[in-house]
């Protein structure tokens, strides 16, 4: 599996939430099926999403720009939420 080519066709198909504020309302709500997390996301941020969401929960091998770049955004996306995969196979990543 192709971690960016399944982040887009789940951006594309599916319901992804991008950004740390907007990826912590989803696992407050409930909604996130998976958390992705930047490798050079904040300590603090990144012990509350292993915390609250540690078994569906994907460090990024790379940088925020990095992931805003795979996720075709012109910005850094430090974390994001997938809360419905659409046709992609992206959940795949938490599964044992």
């Amino acid at each position: 599996m192709d971690f960016n080519t399944s982040l887009r066709r789940a951006i594309k198909t599916g319901k992804v939430i991008l950004g740390s504020n907007n990826t912590v309302t989803s696992i407050s709500g409930g909604r996130a099926q998976l958390v992705v997390v930047a490798k050079n996301a904040p300590v603090d941020l990144k012990k509350f999403f292993t915390t609250e969401n540690a078994n569906k929960l994907y460090t990024f091998d790379g940088s925020s720009a990095q992931l805003g770049m795979a996720c075709g955004k012109p910005f850094m996306v430090s974390a994001l939420a997938v809360e419905e995969p659409g046709e992609s196979d992206i959940l795949d990543l938490v599964k044992v």
